[in-house]
């Protein structure tokens, strides 16, 4: 039986997904829409990184799995600093102006990109990246939950996620065959990286205009009667909010979730683009496209199976589907230990598997903590929610750097799967003890 109480509205997206008051067709079609760019520009990022280690910087194929980690280590601290800032600042100025400019600070990053003449460079441009890239996803989580009214977060959530899966696909698909395709027209491969990056900025130019006149104008809301909070104080109120068990548990979840999205982008194209080049030997741009399609078979069973972790998710009780979703992580990201060949059909089976722990954690996880969210103090909330997710991405990368280095080119997979299965385990202790949110508050009513 699902846990969601809430009314039903008249006023609906698609039929079948129940708005907040002041929500219009408009706002969720250009909100879905930054779902779908948000994740292709967040996806394209690390899994062409691979391409500039060798094309641009000349890295030893030796040394990419820790510079690869490194370089995600000082993005995930970029968003450690700054995701607090971005919740409590959407509480105060509105969440409309920050996504706006999370993808002008994602377009800064893509001009710098292939202008990076060192590593230094290269890490100065993947901060600015991640500090758009954290923006962004803490905006995207706080418009779900104030857009769509509880009883169809769930549904909502996975067509989220399947505009998720779409973006992801168009990154596989499309930009990572960029460079291949323009080094056929007779670039250079420094050329090819250049133009490929600049199509992506103008997405992302494109979208912050999208942003800025599609979604809801007046969107601040505090308690009635209530005095405006400091931004320290509602950060502190996110971190307070831990004392719910269902809070600290999406939190929890939340470092699997964004820990999943970040591994696969950093270290799956890097496994099989040197697996490309070492065993089968193709040059940097064939084993990236060749990667890619790999990739785009964990994006596509991501698509078909997010409308069914947000069905779901809906119809049970959200802790129990949280506890499914990392059961299916445990499964994919373990599995990748008996990998030999990234290109042979056991791959498959992991890749699928790991695309649904992608979509299902995202999916779950968020629609848990904006069930047990209070309304006045969502910004901050999602800001640490999306505050463990980074540390998810900071520990993976680190220990995902190394074991990739000094173990074996799966072991950052084999890492996170050990994690969700402590999550898991926490899960499954803490199930009942998680009141959500409209329950508490009509058990507060009755006394």
């Amino acid at each position: 039986m699902s846990t969601a109480t809430a009314p039903a509205s008249n006023n609906t997206f698609l039929g079948f997904i129940s708005l907040q008051d002041g929500v219009n067709t408009g706002n969720m079609i250009t909100f879905y829409f930054a779902c779908l760019l948000g994740i292709m520009l967040a996806a394209f990022t690390p899994q062409l990184q691979p391409y500039i280690l060798d094309e641009f910087l000349n890295i030893p194929a030796s040394e990419q799995g820790m510079i690869s980690g490194n370089l995600a280590f000082y993005g995930e601290i970029t968003i450690i600093l700054t995701t607090g800032l971005w919740g409590t600042m959407s509480d105060k100025f509105g969440r409309r102006p920050l996504m706006a400019g999370s993808y002008l600070i994602v377009a800064l990053s893509m001009y710098l990109y292939p202008r990076s003449e060192t590593y230094a460079e290269l890490v100065f441009a993947r901060i600015i990246f991640n500090a758009g890239i954290g923006m962004y996803s803490c905006i995207i989580i706080t418009l779900m939950a104030d857009y769509v009214r509880d009883n169809s977060r769930g549904k909502a959530t996975g067509l989220l996620g399947m505009g998720n899966g779409l973006g992801a696909m168009i990154s596989v698909f499309l930009l990572l065959q960029l460079p291949a395709i323009f080094q056929e027209q007779g670039m250079t491969p420094i050329e090819a990286g250049y133009a490929t990056y600049h199509v992506a900025a103008v997405i992302a130019l494109f979208a912050a205009v999208g942003m800025w006149f599609g979604l809801k104008k007046v969107e601040v809301v505090h308690e009635e009667g209530a005095e405006t909070d400091s931004m320290l104080r509602l950060a502190q109120k996110g971190l307070i909010a831990a004392k719910d068990p269902g809070v600290a548990l999406a939190y929890g979840a939340s470092f699997i979730a964004r820990g999943n999205v970040a591994l696969v982008g950093t270290f799956f194209t890097l496994w099989l683009k040197q697996y490309g080049i070492i065993e089968l030997n193709m040059n940097s741009a064939e084993a990236l496209a060749k990667a890619g399609m790999v990739l785009g078979i964990a994006q596509g069973i991501a698509l078909l199976s997010a409308p069914v972790f947000g069905i779901m998710t809906d119809r049970i009780n959200r802790t129990t589907a949280l506890i499914i979703t990392l059961v299916v992580s445990v499964a994919g990201y373990m599995g990748t230990y008996f990998i030999t060949d990234p290109f042979a059909s056991g791959m498959l089976i992991c890749a699928a598997l790991i695309g649904m722990a992608e979509v299902g954690c995202i999916i779950t996880s968020a629609v848990l903590i904006a069930q047990q969210t209070p309304l006045n103090i969502r910004g901050s909330v999602m800001g640490f929610f999306n505050l463990s997710g980074g540390v998810g991405i900071l520990v993976g990368a680190v220990a995902g750097g190394w074991l990739f280095d000094n173990w074996l080119p799966q072991g950052p997979f084999v890492f996170i799967g050990g994690v969700a299965l402590l999550v898991l385990i926490w899960a499954i202790a803490v199930r009942h003890k998680i009141v959500p949110l409209n329950q508490q508050a009509d058990a507060g009513a009755a006394h």
